[in-house]
């Protein structure tokens, strides 16, 4: 069905609307609000809107018809991102009780919205996306919007195609350039997980639009649109479309939209979105407070080093293993364990060595080591500091008294120096999900790894860490044959069988040596039970300048997979494997890595694996990615290559006292066999951390 002559006088007014020179409401992205299906927008269509960067919305919506359960993360101020399952709640997950019992049909999707223009006093805001652009493409689309604000009024205009054009409102613009693009093609390549760029901005074009009116009373906003989809080969079945028309109401309170829509003119839905932003998020302290600088050190002739030690790790949160003293200069090595920020860190060590150290001293050195390798040394002239921090110069930040620099303490004879050899213990925690099973949508396992770790030296050092799972519900899996029909190796196919042998495992037990070789090399090598799947041999080579964007390493190992009703025994299947990668953090865009290694994967097969990460202020870092080997998508099977996602949350954020160390919850829609890695005991690039650019966190 065309569009009507009377929308099309209601869209007129609303595109002429759009560049009257009127009075344009001060931008407030607290006003935005998420779309059924995940995004700023409207109710089904989405807007050119944009959150702040570093935004993270969480969103549920229910109709009769579909649950969508998806979240959404401003990746840049220019890029939205977003992961939905949706719950076709009128089709089973297969027809065969046995495989899946009464569970509904799931449904993975992607989605991508890139800012174009920015909207300025006669201009539009224009963002152009594309909706469930990988997987099976239940709810494929492109679109591109326009948004203007005109007081409390905020008014969209756009084009969709697939999903959000099925109406065919209007003609579509490339049909005219070539034939090609009058038709869209139905179905996926491969096996499923690709993207189909052939089917982009082909077939059926419609007009969407629509309005959001903020209320006076500003926690409600009403939202009118017009849809562009009609419903007819939607996934649920049977659908009726009376109107074109969707009406909505959100109401938000404090960081919760409560949401509630009716749709096509007969179906009611309601949702629910909770919401933060990863660069201000932060967890109130009850830490030290920062001592106050002394008008002088200690006395040199009554020097003492135990209670500097003690201040330095009661104040600074940093542990002294070696300390040396001349008559210049007061050198201090050790490890940071409590502050994340490296300003932070360094003003309260500086503070406890200005109140503890030798008063006639002119420089501080401080090595940060890790590990028991030397990573960075930072100088502080000592005059400069006290001025600075006993607030004599306010116009001086503390930054500016100190330097970074290679260590260089290979000639130091210390004075004390703790012993390095012994054995140690730590706790950590771990969590494992996997979403969309047969058995149950979500699945999960949770606990704790015991650690204990002995050191000969410097340099070596055996680690044994132990898998105790407190909380799952790896009880319900049924099926750990894997049925796929593949000819790569089950490497990673195992894992049911591999996570359900016991409640208490061996997860890891190795040798390893360690050490910087020469000035921005490091190098590391191990053997022993190097993962839960695969024991055996392997080493690693990083180069790393300090401060630097770019860093280069390499790795070969040599493994034989583990029998996973064994806590000791190894299969027959072995494998060379390793890579070559480079890592870097370009400067144009704000706080991301790109790491691409090229190697030999696990199964045999040969490729790229590209991992891209963007870390937030609070710590937090967000990551996907992708490995592309020469493994076909018939013999990957289904999702037709490996990819996830990721993110890294500082154990920062959930304690009231200053803690270094974080943990990652990671998403993988479909694990294979293709593309998988090793996941090497420890790697390097996490080592040498503090060599990088230092990067200042909320407080």
């Amino acid at each position: 069905m065309m569009i009507s002559v009377r929308t099309l006088i209601c869209l007129s007014g609303i595109t002429a609307a759009a560049f009257l020179p009127s009075s344009v409401l001060a931008q407030d992205n607290s006003l935005l609000s998420q779309s059924n299906h995940g995004g700023v927008g409207l109710i089904q269509i989405p807007t050119a809107r944009m959150e702040d960067s570093g935004h993270f919305s969480f969103n549920y919506n229910d109709n009769e018809d579909y649950r969508f359960w998806s979240v959404s993360i401003q990746l840049f101020p220019w890029l939205e991102t977003t992961a939905r399952y949706t719950d076709v709640r009128r089709l089973l997950y297969s027809p065969f009780p046995g495989f899946s019992g009464d569970q509904s049909l799931k449904d993975k999707g992607l989605d991508v919205k890139i800012r174009l223009l920015e909207e300025s006093y006669y201009v539009p805001q224009v963002s152009v996306g594309w909706r469930d652009f990988g997987g099976t493409g239940f709810f494929e689309s492109e679109y591109i919007a326009a948004s203007k604000r005109l007081g409390d009024f905020d008014f969209h205009l756009g084009m969709g195609w697939g999903y959000l054009g099925r109406a065919g409102n209007i003609s579509n613009p490339f049909c005219q350039l070539s034939d090609g693009f009058c038709q869209r093609p139905g179905g996926f390549s491969g096996n499923g997980g690709k993207v189909d760029y052939d089917q982009f901005y082909k077939g059926p074009a419609s007009l969407i639009a629509g309005v959001e009116y903020h209320t006076p009373w500003l926690p409600l906003t009403l939202k009118l649109e017009y849809e562009g989809n009609n419903y007819a080969t939607d996934r649920a079945p049977d659908l009726v479309q009376d109107s074109r028309f969707n009406y909505g109401l959100v109401y938000r309170y404090k960081n919760i939209d409560l949401q509630a829509s009716y749709q096509r003119g007969n179906t009611f839905a309601f949702g629910i979105s909770l919401d933060t932003n990863f660069n201000t998020i932060k967890q109130p302290k009850f830490d030290t407070p920062a001592p106050e600088v002394n008008a002088q050190g200690a006395n040199p002739a009554k020097f003492s080093r135990a209670p500097l030690r003690k201040a330095l790790y009661q104040d600074a949160g940093f542990v002294a293993t070696s300390i040396f003293r001349n008559n210049d200069e007061l050198i201090v090595k050790g490890k940071q364990i409590a502050f994340r920020d490296e300003a932070v860190a360094m003003e309260r060590v500086g503070r406890v060595l200005a109140n503890f150290g030798p008063d006639n001293v002119a420089r501080y050195r401080i090595v940060v080591e890790e590990i028991n390798l030397p990573m960075v040394e930072t100088v502080f002239d000592v005059a400069e500091f006290r001025a600075v921090s006993r607030y004599e110069r306010l116009d001086t930040p503390v930054r500016s008294t100190y330097v970074r620099k290679e260590p260089d303490v290979d000639d130091v004879i210390w004075q004390f120096n703790t012993p390095v050899r012994g054995l140690g213990f730590s706790l950590d925690s771990f969590w494992t999900q996997m979403l969309g099973n047969p058995e149950a949508f979500f699945m999960y396992q949770g606990g704790v790894l015991p650690t204990i770790e002995y050191h000969f030296d410097n340099n070596w050092s055996v680690m044994s860490v132990a898998k105790v799972s407190l909380l799952d519900n790896y009880d319900k899996f049924n099926f750990k044959v894997d049925a796929q029909d593949s000819t790569l190796p089950r490497v990673r196919t195992y894992a049911r069988e591999y996570a359900t042998r016991s409640n208490i495992t061996l997860d890891r037990l190795f040798l390893s040596y360690r050490d910087n070789i020469v000035q921005d090399w490091y190098a590391q090598a191990y053997a022993g039970y190097l993962e839960t799947m695969f024991a055996g041999v392997g080493g690693e080579v990083l180069y790393r300048p300090l401060d630097s964007n770019l860093a280069f390493g390499v790795d070969l190992n040599y493994v034989r997979q583990r029998d996973y009703d064994s806590e000791t025994a190894l299969f027959d299947y072995s494998v060379l494997t390793g890579f070559v990668s480079a890592y870097w953090q370009p400067t144009f865009v704000e706080d991301a890595m790109l790491a691409v290694s090229v190697g030999r994967f696990l199964a045999k097969d040969v490729g790229v694996n590209i991992d891209f990460s963007r870390r937030f202020d609070s710590g937090v870092v967000v990551g996907a990615y992708a490995a592309f080997t020469d493994a076909s998508a018939e013999e990957y099977g289904e999702g037709s290559f490996t990819k996830g996602f990721y993110v890294s949350i500082p154990f920062d954020l959930l304690s009231f006292k200053s803690t270094k160390g974080a943990g990652s919850i990671p998403w993988v829609p479909i694990g294979r066999d293709g593309g998988q890695m090793l996941q090497r005991p420890m790697t390097l690039l996490s080592v040498t951390n503090d060599r990088a650019v230092p990067k200042r966190f909320v407080k």
